[in-house]
C-alpha cells in the first residue's frame, strides 16, 4: 500500500468583531471609490491595502501558504443582507460593480495575500470575481450554476496547465447549509500498483462547459482566440497524470466528470483514488461570511445536488482564482 498520510490538512480563523468591522469598513470605502473591477486602479489599491489587513489574518494566510496546507477557513465577515439584496436570477447582464461589491473585495484582498488574483476571459465574461448560484434552465448541468446534478470531485479548471494555485469561495447566503466538500486521495488507501498508474499520463481531460461561448455573453462576430483555445483542448483531450510530485503527499489534478482513464487498469486506479476521496472528505456548511480557501494542487472539491427555489433566497457564493507569486 502507499505510504502513510493522515488525510486533509486544514485550519480555521474566526475574526473578532473588531477585525470584521475593520475589514468591512475598508471594503465599503473602497467600493465607494471605484466604479470598475477591470481597471488597474482597484487592483493596485487593493494590493496595497492587503498589506494593512489585521495582523492575525496576514499571519494566518502566511502560515497556510508556507505550510502548503490543503485548505483553510476564515469566518466572521460582515454580509449585509439589505445591501446585497436577493440572490440574482442570472449573473449575465448584471451591472458591474453590483450591490454586493463590498462583499467581493475581501476575496481580492486575500488573493493579494496569497499571490495574484486573475480572471479567465472565457468564464463569466472575464469577471474577476465570479458568482456561484443556481440559474433556471441549468438545473441538470454539472456547473456551479446547476443544482439538480451534483458537482463531482474536481480540482478547479483541471484541464488547464495555468489553472489557479488557490481558490477562494465566500458564502453570502446559504439557508439550507449546503456544504462545500473537499478531499484528496490518501496514498495509504491505494494499492501500490494503482498508485503507480496514477502518476502516469494515462488520463484524458477536457474543459468543463463554463468556458464555452454559449455559457458566456460574447460578441458573436469574428474569431476569438481564447475560445478557440478551449475548443482545441476539447479536441485534443490532453493526456495527464492524476498525481505528481511526492508519493507521500502528492499534487493532485482530478476531475471525476471531465477526465477519462486510458484502459481498464487506469480506470481501476482512478476508482481507487475517487474511493479514497470519498472516505477522507471534509464538509464546510458555509455560513454567511465564511471564506474557504483551497490549495488547488492539493485538494479537489465538490457540491451535492439540491433543490433550487429561484425565489431570491438560494445559496449564493463568490469565487476568485489566484496564482501564487
Amino acid at each position: 500500500m502507499g505510504s502513510n498520510d493522515n488525510g486533509p490538512h486544514h485550519s480555521e480563523l474566526t475574526l473578532t468583531e473588531e477585525e470584521s468591522g475593520r475589514i468591512n469598513d475598508l471594503c465599503v470605502e473602497l467600493a465607494t471609490r471605484h466604479s470598475s473591477m477591470r481597471g488597474e486602479a482597484l487592483f493596485a489599491e487593493t494590493r496595497e491595502i492587503a498589506r494593512r489587513m489585521p495582523r492575525r489574518v496576514r499571519d494566518f494566510l502566511g502560515g497556510f501558504k508556507r505550510e502548503s496546507a490543503d485548505h483553510c477557513v476564515i469566518r466572521g465577515h460582515v454580509v449585509d443582507e439589505d445591501r446585497i439584496g436577493p440572490t440574482p436570477a442570472d449573473w449575465r447582464d448584471r451591472p458591474r460593480p453590483n450591490r454586493e461589491f463590498p462583499e467581493e473585495i475581501p476575496l481580492i484582498l486575500y488573493g493579494h495575500l496569497l499571490g495574484a488574483p486573475f480572471a479567465w476571459p472565457t468564464q463569466q465574461n472575464g469577471n474577476l470575481v465570479n458568482d456561484v448560484f443556481p440559474i433556471k434552465g441549468y438545473e441538470k448541468e454539472r456547473l456551479g450554476n446547476g443544482s439538480e446534478l451534483p458537482l463531482t470531485f474536481h480540482t478547479e479548471d483541471a484541464f488547464h496547465p495555468r489553472r489557479a494555485d488557490y481558490l477562494v469561495l465566500a458564502s453570502l447566503r446559504n439557508p439550507d447549509r449546503i456544504p462545500l466538500v473537499a478531499s484528496r486521495p490518501r496514498p495509504a488507501d491505494i494499492e501500490d500498483r494503482d498508485l503507480d498508474l496514477l502518476f502516469l499520463e494515462s488520463f484524458r481531460i477536457i474543459p468543463d462547459g463554463s468556458h464555452l461561448p454559449q455559457n458566456n455573453t460574447v460578441d458573436p462576430g469574428g474569431p476569438d482566440r481564447e475560445f478557440e483555445d478551449i475548443e482545441k483542448r476539447f479536441r485534443d483531450r490532453e493526456p495527464t497524470a492524476v498525481l505528481s510530485g511526492s508519493r507521500r503527499r502528492p499534487f493532485l489534478r482530478f476531475d471525476a466528470s471531465h477526465m477519462e482513464p486510458d484502459g481498464d487498469e487506469s480506470a481501476r486506479a482512478f476508482r481507487a483514488a475517487h474511493d479514497s476521496m470519498d472516505r477522507n472528505q471534509v464538509a464546510f456548511p458555509l455560513e454567511p461570511g465564511d471564506h474557504v480557501i483551497l490549495n488547488n494542487h492539493r485538494v479537489a472539491h465538490k457540491r451535492n445536488s439540491f433543490a433550487a427555489r429561484h425565489d431570491g433566497t438560494d445559496r449564493w457564493l463568490k469565487r476568485i482564482n489566484i496564482r501564487a507569486s
